[in-house]
């Protein structure tokens, strides 16, 4: 998928959602394996209520590569 297109996907109603997800794209998604990268994307899918949850909330989602994704994502926010 163009880097381009997700970006754009990057932008959500709420600015948290958005620095977590830009962040990670802009800073971990090239040097991800192809896993990860479709986890990343299908992340993106999700309305921003689940995503919140997942991001925000300390929810996990069942996926394993997908919480791969959240734990990065999150990790990453505290430094």
């Amino acid at each position: 998928m163009c880097q381009s297109r997700l970006k754009w996907q990057c932008r959500r109603g709420m600015r948290e959602l958005d620095v977590l997800l830009s962040n990670y794209l802009e800073r971990q998604y090239a040097a991800s394996d192809s896993r990860h990268k479709a986890a990343f994307r299908q992340l993106l899918e999700l309305p921003d209520p689940e995503l919140m949850g997942y991001l925000l909330s300390g929810e996990n989602p069942a996926d394993p590569d997908q919480a791969h994704v959240v734990d990065y994502i999150r990790g990453s926010a505290k430094t």
